[in-house]
């Protein structure tokens, strides 16, 4: 089953505007983790927006789960598709953790013996369960986001799109961001749309796509995309760290084949100097 799909959509800001969004044909499949690439102003945030309702298209049609969106059904569209923004600060609505990840299992009227079950497995599925009582504020950028994460999976959502939810997050807070979602679509089978700018996250996606004004320029499996080097560079995309490291070891004589395995790279170097 198609989790999300975009049929013929367009979008527009503003009136005589340039489409943010043009003719965009796409779907996500459940179960699937998607990422999505692109340079600022691509289209990325808008896709995100457009997913779970926050914003309307002008033209197409765009169905949850074989539903289509519509303004009647938001509310049921809200509760299988979570999005979790790019400030964790943001995002935060309560002074305790546990009280912050309540809030939305509130909000839709559960009963408070559910909302405890849920609050259990949201902290544990992000790996903050010791900080249950702890004070959002005093919370590095990274528990921060995983606690945002939490709130949105307090809700029992089939898809999680994180829209840059690791930008401003430091290197080691965006690997435990990545690494927690990796686990919820492997184990939880959460469907995921990773929107990032960090091509290293896109390699743990089952595939991945390029967007460029508002369109869809290039998809994929990560390896194909980032084997096309050339048109990355033509949508001002980088390559990820291990291309750029086999890229210079080669420059320095060594002969090392392209890869996006890290294993797979170390044993080519022992190779080439033993």
């Amino acid at each position: 089953m198609k989790a999300i799909e975009f049929d013929n959509v367009s979008f527009c800001y503003e009136e005589d505007a340039a489409f943010a969004i043009r003719n965009l044909n796409f779907s996500v499949g459940e179960g699937e983790f998607v990422a999505v690439l692109g340079h600022n102003g691509s289209g990325k945030s808008t896709l995100a927006r457009l997913s779970n309702g926050l914003l309307e298209p002008d033209e197409g049609t765009i169905s949850v789960f074989s539903r289509p969106i519509t303004s009647k059904n938001l509310y049921e569209v809200r509760k299988d598709v979570g999005v979790v923004f790019q400030n964790p600060d943001n995002q935060t609505v309560a002074t305790i953790v546990e009280d912050d990840v309540a809030f939305g299992a509130e909000n839709i009227g559960l009963a408070r013996e559910e909302i405890g079950r849920r609050i259990d497995f949201a902290l544990r599925a992000v790996g903050m369960e010791e900080y249950r009582t702890a004070t959002v504020a005093r919370l590095s950028g990274g528990q921060k986001q995983r606690v945002a994460i939490a709130g949105v999976l307090a809700l029992s959502p089939r898809v999680l799109i994180l829209d840059e939810s690791t930008a401003m997050l430091d290197p080691r807070g965006r690997r435990e961001i990545v690494d927690v979602v990796t686990r919820l679509n492997k184990e939880k089978g959460i469907t995921v749309l990773l929107i990032t700018h960090f091509m290293e996250e896109a390699l743990l996606a089952d595939r991945a796509i390029v967007m460029n004004r508002g369109e869809i320029v290039m998809q994929g499996t990560p390896r194909e995309i980032f084997a096309r080097k050339e048109d990355l560079l033509t949508y001002n995309l980088s390559l990820p760290r291990i291309s750029v490291i086999c890229e210079k070891l080669r420059a320095g004589g060594l002969d090392i084949q392209d890869t996006l395995d890290v294993e797979t790279l170390a044993k080519e170097i022992a190779a080439c100097v033993s």
